[in-house]
């Protein structure tokens, strides 16, 4: 096993891996709650035109467990992949909820999404503008990403909530998720300062106890779960008289099918980048090694997800929880994936690591993400404020793409304004021109309609 996964070359220990994957797994788990929850709008009262719940939660476990065990066979990283924040939120609420586009053919949209970006891997697109970011900029992404991380974390353990008045503030004490979150926060650190192993696991699974003896979650009734695969082959399946596939061939929802293209694009290249600093497949001038396996895996998920009706799977940021704890290898994920296989049988016992449980593991993996900020040429205003711009909104807008594109256009105008134009890589422009149609999607919707 150590041939080919070459953890002990990497510095790690099949023990570490397997312990990485658990709580890589521990810190995900949460999506295949939330995913079902969102795509099938149940909180929308009245509402029964989303993905069946059942058939979401099949879809969800299973689609994460095959592309985390492909990522780990085929580019041998520790990059878990699972349904996408915020991609399911554009199908469930924008395509099936506000347009009234069927749930079959959103996730045909988010299929034919999948297969464009994978032709654009084969082609070596993806690769070559990932490679066409300039490493300051690539550093700014890694640690906005790390603040992202956190910032996830302080929101799941209701640390930070929201506010009318300041945008956000502290939560209260006297809320219950907010101590389990701190006791998780507080174990890990302690355990970190003493380099006991297993600091993370220890402290998600010392806080999934503080949460049941909280009364935040609750043992389940029953521990056994039924799969349901109603929502597999989604975009072949007959809608209104016809497959939903071709239904997706319109203006209106294939500039849907670009939108998500670029979310998917560029949440994956930041994330790769990101995960890849703090588990050192990241060489001194921003090269991620193994990008092209890694691409194409990320790249055929997406599809994956529409097709087995989980929306567009990508490499999730959680990542680097496992990679916090060790892991630097593929078989970390397969771990993972494995794990994820179980989850389609014992669904509600793993419903039983609340949110808050894992906030303590994601704030500490947030630091450990910050330490690319020394190498940022701050002095350099032509990168160093375009970084500052990615840095400082990738968790300000909740988005790791909305943070890239303010990123490329800074420093696209600025280079482009000091007269530097030779500086700028074509596919900066091209990129560039692109996230401003994307920006510009709202008023481009309104023309056409």
């Amino acid at each position: 096993m150590d041939k080919f996964f070459k953890y002990t070359e990497r510095g790690s220990s099949l023990s570490t891996e397997i312990m990485a994957g658990i709580t890589t797994f521990l810190t995900m788990a949460y999506i295949i709650f939330v995913n079902p929850n969102i795509l099938s709008l149940s909180d929308v009262k009245g509402f029964t035109g989303g993905v069946p719940f059942a058939g979401a939660v099949t879809a969800t476990c299973l689609g994460a467990a095959v592309m985390c065990i492909a990522m780990g066979i085929f580019s041998n990283r520790p990059l878990a992949l699972a349904s996408g924040m915020g991609l399911n939120a554009v199908v469930a609420f924008t395509l099936v909820l506000g347009m009234k586009v069927p749930w079959q053919v959103a996730m045909a949209i988010v299929f034919v999404e999948g297969l464009i970006i994978l032709v654009l891997v084969l082609a070596g697109l993806r690769e070559a503008i990932m490679n066409a970011i300039p490493v300051t900029l690539r550093r700014a992404i890694a640690v906005g990403i790390g603040m992202f991380v956190a910032l996830i974390g302080l929101k799941s353990g209701n640390l930070v909530v929201a506010n009318d008045s300041t945008l956000v503030t502290m939560g209260s004490f006297t809320d219950k998720a907010v101590w389990v979150a701190l006791i998780g926060l507080i174990v890990t650190i302690i355990l970190m300062a003493f380099k006991v192993r297993g600091n993370i696991l220890i402290g998600i699974v010392v806080a999934t106890i503080a949460s049941i003896a909280f009364g935040i979650t609750k043992i389940p009734a029953s521990l056994v779960a039924v799969p349901d695969f109603s929502t597999f082959g989604a975009p072949f399946q007959k809608v209104n008289g016809s497959l939903a596939i071709v239904q997706v061939f319109t203006p209106t929802l294939l500039l849907f099918v670009f939108s998500i293209l670029m979310t998917d694009f560029f949440d994956t290249m930041g994330t790769v980048v990101g995960v890849g600093e703090e588990g050192e497949f990241v060489s001194k001038d921003g090269e991620v090694e193994d990008v092209r396996s890694i691409l194409l895996v990320d790249s055929a998920a997406a599809a994956v997800g529409g097709l087995f009706g989980a929306s567009s799977i990508t490499t999730f940021v959680e990542s680097a929880s496992g990679v916090g704890e060790g892991g630097r290898t593929g078989l970390t994920v397969i771990v993972t994936g494995i794990l994820f296989a179980l989850a389609v049988f014992f669904a509600p016992l793993i419903g039983v690591v609340s949110s808050a449980a894992t906030a303590g593991a994601l704030i500490v993996v947030g630091f450990l993400m910050m330490a690319p900020v020394r190498e940022i040429e701050w002095h350099d205003m032509e990168v160093g404020f375009p970084a500052f711009l990615t840095i400082l909104t990738i968790p300000l807008t909740y988005s790791i793409t909305n943070g890239i594109g303010l990123g490329f256009i800074s420093y696209v105008i600025i280079k482009a304004c000091r007269g530097k134009f030779k500086e700028i890589h074509p596919l900066m422009w091209v990129t560039a021109i692109a996230f401003l149609l994307v920006f510009l999607q709202n008023p481009i919707l309104n023309a056409v309609k």
